[in-house]
């Protein structure tokens, strides 16, 4: 084979590799009853494809080659280690009722479990025995098929580091011997709201990056919706789920109007609206509209991710930026601050209320929080104070703040931008 047709070939196997991957570690976890010991076998599996695929070219069922290939090198395991007999004993039968030949076709018989599969794998990669940067790690490794390096790049710490996160999550939920299943009851909407948070989480490292040199990595984001889609999918019935969804299709239209074409940032107020995706929109609106729905259905109050989703949809159907219904935008976040009270949705609903009823009304809410330890060494803090005095025409004290922040954010970008309106402040001070 050319090496162009070979490089094809890799390519496609990295393709295929991204969309079977986790399907394929859910099944083998399930079979094994480890996360560590399936992704094992799912990237030996891997390498058998690139090993094989070059040369025999692509099959017409990748995945149920993949999850073939896995099964073999499985049982192959079992019995070298004479690990897990009677789990060893059942798939060896299995092979034995159906035939060598059937081994290619051998994912027909678990079709019915795979949703379940791809669930139990979502609840155990975000599980809340592990920490929160470890379930996001796992969570990108196991369902979005991302690398090590790719997860350090996306996140800027050392690849060593997610290394480690990873082995360690492994360690950590073998160890505690945590079983292959979806939680019921109680537990399944404490889990599922770590499930939810990391989502949430990876998105929003993706929508405004904390650190580096670029603002958004549009990348982590699409990586995030992907993800609360399959869940979505998984879990029909769940408001929240919808809710997270679109939240996530709401913010992810703005990204082709977030940034210039340097990759400097565009604030909201700023952005060119025609810019944002309408499809985005329209489906974010019906994720709202279906969680909304389910809410109402089931007798529940609107959950966190719901208000946000509202939130985002009073912008998003705003064509111009003078149409948003601002005192709407309060009161949602009025109603998110009774069931999620923060410092940080505090901040954000006295921007809503100076947008709607004037900076002055805005600024002492702000104030409030100036002594809020939460908020000491977050930049957005003295950045939305400087917006607010620099419309009551209190230009000195809003530089002051524009500098604070910008000395306090770790992204470029947005340290760049930040010290451009200080500096403006300052020429507009000195005219």
């Amino acid at each position: 084979m050319s090496g162009d047709a070979s490089s094809s070939t890799h390519r496609a196997v990295e393709a295929v590799w991204r969309i079977e991957a986790p399907r394929l570690i859910a099944t083998l976890a399930r079979m094994t009853g480890d996360v560590g010991t399936a992704e094992d076998l799912a990237q030996d599996a891997l390498v058998a494809a690139l090993e094989q695929w070059p040369t025999s070219g692509i099959p017409d069922r990748p995945g149920a080659w993949l999850t073939a290939a896995a099964k073999r090198r499985a049982i192959d395991a079992f019995r070298r280690e004479r690990m897990l007999e009677e789990k060893h004993a059942t798939l060896a039968h299995e092979l034995t009722e159906r035939g060598e030949h059937a081994l290619t076709a051998l994912d027909e018989s678990i079709d019915d479990d795979i949703g379940d599969d791809l669930l139990r794998l979502v609840f155990i990669a975000c599980h809340p025995l592990l920490s929160r940067e470890a379930r996001v790690a796992l969570t990108l490794r196991l369902l979005g098929g991302l690398t090590t390096d790719e997860i350090a790049r996306a996140f800027l710490v050392p690849e060593a580091t997610v290394a480690q996160r990873i082995v360690r999550a492994k360690r950590t939920l073998a160890a505690a011997r945590v079983p292959f299943e979806v939680p019921r009851g109680a537990e399944l909407a404490e889990r599922l709201a770590s499930v939810l948070e990391v989502i949430y989480l990876v998105f929003n490292e993706g929508y405004a990056a904390t650190a580096g040199d670029a603002w958004i990595r549009p990348a982590l984001s699409e990586e995030a919706l992907r993800l609360a889609r399959i869940v979505a999918t998984l879990m029909p019935d769940e408001s929240e789920v919808h809710a997270l969804v679109a939240l996530l299709e709401l913010q992810a239209s703005r990204f082709p109007a977030r940034v210039d074409a340097q990759g400097a940032p565009v604030l909201l107020l700023d952005q060119n609206r025609a810019r944002w995706d309408r499809l985005l929109i329209q489906r974010g609106l019906a994720a709202l509209a279906r969680a909304e729905s389910l809410a109402e259905r089931a007798h529940h109050p609107l959950g966190p991710y719901a208000l946000q989703a509202a939130i985002a949809a009073c912008h998003a159907r705003a064509r111009v930026a003078s149409d948003t219904d601002w005192a709407r935008i309060a009161a949602l976040y009025d109603a998110l601050g009774e069931i999620t009270p923060s410092p940080v949705v505090e901040l954000n609903r006295a921007v809503a209320v100076a947008m709607a009823f004037g900076p002055a009304a805005g600024l002492e809410i702000v104030d409030a929080l100036r002594a809020e330890p939460a908020l000491a060494g977050y930049h957005l803090l003295p950045s939305v104070r400087a917006d607010l005095l620099a419309r009551l025409g209190r230009g000195a004290e809003a530089r002051a703040e524009l500098e604070r922040a910008a000395a306090l954010t770790r992204n470029e970008r947005e340290r760049a931008l930040l010290q451009a309106r200080a500096a403006t402040l300052g020429r507009a001070g000195e005219s």
